[in-house]
């Protein structure tokens, strides 16, 4: 195969990598975001809240712990780490 298409792939799998990061990222910002208690009132605060909320639709509220953020921590952080594990095995398969 030439090198043109090897090029192609590595950058095909290196925006999938960061497109995985991002996602992740976002999750992340909000579950610091909430144990920090951001206003919620601020229009930042709330555009990573939706943000977030749509990328852990799947994981959200998954977990019945007794505490809130105990369940915060583990719907959010559980989306995030999904997205980092799939997006880089994805992003590696795509390279190689």
């Amino acid at each position: 195969m030439s090198s043109r298409y090897r090029n192609g792939s590595h950058s095909a799998g290196r925006v999938v990598a960061i497109v995985a990061d991002i996602m992740a990222f976002i999750l992340g910002l909000w579950i610091l975001m909430y144990l920090l208690d951001a206003n919620q009132g601020n229009s930042f605060v709330q555009f990573i809240h939706d943000c977030a909320r749509w990328l852990a639709g799947w994981s959200h509220d998954l977990f019945t712990f007794d505490e809130q953020w105990a369940r915060v921590v583990a719907g959010y952080g559980l989306a995030a780490v999904v997205y980092l594990f799939v997006g880089h095995a994805i992003a590696n398969r795509v390279r190689s």
